[in-house]
């Protein structure tokens, strides 16, 4: 993608800085977000790019039809992403998810904006027995969080029938990397982990640590929605590498990679969370997402870039 000027909602947050990061390459972004879960350190290194606009708000609350006149994109990223937070705090999540989204589709719409790409999630499909998981399957949420996500597809889908707006969802399996935050009580796995271990402290694995997932290394999901963007294709698509990695084998590679042995606890498992999670990734390779099976790479780029933010 070149010479487009793009919104990315979002945008200082652990994914959407790394697609805004790409997008800058090429072209003029602007970010939008409330650092409600997006930290400014993620595009320190970017503000000073002259085609760089940064917008500090909420979704729910800024005129974005303003905002988006004269765009041609927007990849929409802003949300609370987190199951546990959003079973706690079921109202901020469909605040943020749902409300959130329905504004950037009703001004994405009022400004002619030629398409948008919504960051779905994996969680719509709950513990449907059924491996892998593909997009014509039925969905069956377990969380608040997964219920926000399966209505901004439903949303996306009517405004593209409605209006002719088009649009894509991507479902994204377990995404990790570089910049992901270790810190929240509400932390993914993979920096939650690394961080515990870096530490000499035991992670905690909810469960008897035999739940896989389909972990997926962020810059799959940067060219996932590049790639969407620029294609013809609309509708719902699997973002992830096609395999699973069971909680017990993460702990035992970050260990590895760090060359300790540092034993997990057990807890109860929490409620909302799957058992396993794997994806059909062959929808999504009909507009050439085409990721490579580098787990163990990932990770130790992964690991190496919290070893020297520690």
């Amino acid at each position: 993608m070149k010479t487009k000027n793009v919104v990315v909602t979002g945008g200082m947050g652990f994914i959407g800085s790394h697609l805004a990061e790409k997008l800058l390459e090429d072209n003029e972004v602007t970010i939008i977000d409330n650092e409600s879960t997006g930290k400014i350190e993620n595009i320190r290194h970017l503000l000073d790019h002259k085609n760089l606009t940064v917008i500090k708000g909420s979704i729910v609350d800024l005129n974005l039809t303003e905002i988006f006149k004269d765009k041609d994109y927007v990849f929409h990223l802003a949300a609370i992403p987190s199951v546990p937070r959003s079973v706690k705090d079921p109202f901020s999540s469909n605040n943020s998810n749902v409300t959130g989204t329905l504004n950037v589709l009703i001004a994405a719409k009022d400004a002619g904006i030629k398409k948008v790409i919504f960051s779905s999630s994996s969680s719509v499909y709950g513990d449907t027995p059924t491996l892998p998981k593909r997009e014509d399957m039925p969905i069956n949420p377990m969380s608040p969080y997964a219920i926000t996500k399966a209505t901004g597809e439903m949303y996306c889908r009517v405004f593209q029938d409605l209006y002719g707006l088009p649009t894509v969802s991507l479902r994204y399996f377990n995404v990790f990397g570089p910049r992901q935050d270790p810190n929240s009580q509400y932390a993914a796995v993979i920096p939650n982990f690394i961080t515990s271990i870096l530490n000499d402290e035991s992670p905690v694995i909810y469960g008897d640590g035999e739940q896989s997932r389909d972990f997926t290394f962020v810059k799959n999901v940067v060219d996932a929605n590049i790639l969407s963007c620029e294609s013809k294709k609309t509708g719902i698509f699997n973002i992830a590498c096609g395999r699973r990695i069971t909680i017990n084998q993460l702990a035992d590679y970050i260990n590895e990679i760090l060359g300790k042995e540092i034993k997990s606890i057990h807890a109860e498992p929490r409620p909302g969370d799957i058992k396993h999670s794997l994806a059909d990734i062959s929808k999504a390779k009909e507009f050439g997402y085409n990721p490579k099976n580098e787990f163990k790479k990932e990770l130790i780029a992964t690991v190496e870039w919290f070893k020297n933010v520690q």
